[in-house]
């Protein structure tokens, strides 16, 4: 028997900053990830992602943010205190991101890009946004 066992709230609690910390950490894979591809491969990432003319150098450059951010987000997963931060400025630069690829929906090469692009990231933008509300509503900050 665990020792918060009489104790349903204290077992709710850990309960929810355990899906936190997965939530969190999730997050910050996806964005290292998405960072290290974006380093490793800028040809591949510009053939799924690809808007205008392609730029390594620029492609690279933009991945250092995704970096980053997948740093800080694990950083978050273990010091509450950086949550609600950290999630807020990751909601809104993906929240800014997706109104900029609603406006170019239409300029991505080949033609399925443009839709593909929007949804993903605002999928992350959703993403962001529901963890930012969990993290404020249960009080992990």
């Amino acid at each position: 028997m665990s020792d918060d066992a009489g104790l349903p709230g204290l077992r709710e609690a850990r309960a929810r900053e355990r899906a936190l910390r997965g939530a969190l950490l999730a997050l910050a894979v996806s964005q290292l990830g998405l960072g290290l591809w974006m380093a490793a491969s800028p040809g591949t990432f510009f053939r799924i992602a690809g808007f205008g003319a392609r730029n390594d150098h620029y492609v690279r450059d933009v991945s250092t943010f995704y970096l980053a951010l997948g740093v800080v987000l694990a950083i978050a997963a273990r010091r509450p205190s950086w949550r609600v931060p950290t999630l807020a400025f990751a909601a809104l630069e993906y929240g800014l991101h997706f109104l900029n690829h609603l406006v170019d929906v239409g300029n991505g090469h080949p033609g399925w890009v443009g839709p593909l692009d929007a949804a993903s990231v605002g999928a992350g933008a959703v993403a962001f946004a529901v963890t930012l509300a969990a993290t404020w509503r249960w009080g992990s900050r």
